[in-house]
């Protein structure tokens, strides 16, 4: 089995937009603005044999925002500017009661079948407590980028980053985490 970085879309790969404090996913691919060191730090996961997939949830589907093929426009984008193959993307909100849509853990168990990863020495990073949480119910360790959003932060155990660079430099030793 494989070992994988799981990794929120945005906020992790790419910038969100915040609005009142709260992250927004981009409106639009033209909105898209890849996160500095990102390109780099999907690169270093690969050349150590990490797997790198996308799980984002996108209720904006859900609530009638905006449409699937949207999504996976961005999806697309970002996949060709990053190098990242794989993305899992739950596109409901919190009255489906589905088991994909973070912190449930569905997403990550299916990219765990389709990929045969194992998940037990794999990692997330995420930017909100819905990420964290995802990767702890799926027995993962999490990297939490904390940006100070005006939300919930995640319960512990977390490791604290201020970027998925600096978490990727501590999954592969490059770095111990306390510089």
């Amino acid at each position: 089995m494989k070992r994988a970085v799981f990794l929120d879309r945005d906020g992790v790969i790419n910038h969100s937009v915040i609005i009142d404090g709260v992250p927004k996913p981009p409106a639009s691919v033209e909105q898209v603005e890849i996160i500095e060191g990102v390109v780099d730090s999907i690169q270093l996961l690969k050349f150590h044999e990490f797997i790198p997939v996308v799980v984002t949830n996108q209720p904006e589907v859900a609530r009638g925002t905006t449409s699937r093929a949207h999504i996976e426009a961005i999806n697309s984008f970002i996949g060709g500017a990053t190098n990242i193959e794989h993305f899992y993307t739950c596109f409901h909100d919190d009255a489906d009661e589905c088991d994909c849509r973070k912190p449930a853990p569905g997403l990550i168990f299916r990219a765990a079948i389709d990929l045969d990863l194992d998940v037990a020495n794999s990692f997330l990073v995420g930017d909100r407590w819905r990420d964290v949480s995802a990767g702890q119910n799926a027995g993962c360790r999490t990297f939490f980028i904390d940006y100070s959003y005006l939300e919930r932060a995640p319960l512990l155990p977390f490791t604290r980053v201020s970027s998925l660079l600096e978490a990727v430099q501590i999954m592969t030793g490059e770095s111990s985490g306390t510089d």
